[in-house]
């Protein structure tokens, strides 16, 4: 059931609107809808948030999905949707939303962080076709549409991204060749955006992903021209019959071949 407040999206204006233009309205609405729920729930335990974040910005995208996009496939967190897997439609389907209503959800349930996302991607006829992420705590939605305009290159050490739960064993190997610097941070949408924005030259995971997690940061990347990648520097790949995607590698392309390099004498 969506409330008065989700409601309010122009769902009616929106069908004819094009792919990229919708997954960058659909990610800010759901950003919209998570920043007023966790303004509402002050005081209230950390879990309690999460799970009621996560599963109003779900049932948001969702039912705007079925509404706008009602031949489209939709593979979103499983642990929302009663299990990815369970979708069989979708691996017929030449068309196929990729969603996370709620990336970094650890961090949304912490007051005063700004590390998490909403992602909304399309995978169409093999490819990436549309790709938003919303960053609610600082602001901006960036979408494949209008991707970040590119970067002066940082005079400084490189600075390399990792999960701030979930860092590679491996990672301080792979920053020593380079010289790079470390630094954690939550969600893998932020990550990837940073990087897109120039505030970092590269983010590296490895170890537990799934597909929902990197879509929408990877075509926004790949739009704003970076490298993305497995860790070995072969393509990624979605809408596979199972759902896990283990690693991945979002970086500056004049960096891609050294960092590649590093990361296989690492592991």
């Amino acid at each position: 059931m969506i409330d008065p407040a989700e409601s309010e999206f122009p769902a009616a204006r929106l069908s004819c609107e094009s792919d990229p233009e919708l997954a960058r309205l659909l990610a800010t609405h759901a950003g919209v809808i998570l920043l007023r729920l966790r303004g509402t729930l002050r005081g209230v335990p950390a879990d309690r948030i999460r799970a009621e974040g996560d599963r109003r910005a779900h049932e948001f995208l969702t039912a705007a999905l079925r509404r706008l996009r009602p031949g489209d496939a939709v593979l979103s967190d499983a642990v929302l949707s009663g299990g990815a897997l369970g979708d069989p439609g979708r691996l017929d389907s030449d068309r196929v939303w990729i969603i996370d209503p709620l990336d970094g959800t650890r961090e949304y349930g912490e007051p005063g962080r700004s590390d998490w996302a909403v992602h909304v991607a399309l995978w169409e006829g093999g490819r990436l076709a549309a790709g938003a992420v919303a960053l609610p705590g600082l602001g901006p939605t960036l979408s494949s549409e209008h991707p970040p305009a590119p970067r002066s290159v940082h005079r400084g050490p490189l600075r390399m991204l990792v999960s701030r739960s979930r860092p590679p064993e491996y990672a301080s190997a792979v920053a020593g060749p380079l010289g790079a610097e470390l630094l954690s941070m939550g969600s893998s949408g932020a990550k990837a955006m940073a990087v897109a924005r120039g505030e970092a030259d590269l983010y590296l995971a490895d170890g537990g992903g799934f597909e929902w997690a990197s879509a929408a940061p990877v075509a926004v990347s790949l739009a704003a021209g970076l490298h993305a990648s497995r860790l070995d520097g072969t393509a990624l790949r979605y809408n596979n019959p199972d759902p896990v995607l283990p690693d991945l590698l979002i970086c500056r392309k004049d960096l891609a071949g050294q960092v590649l390099a590093a990361i296989s004498a690492a592991r």
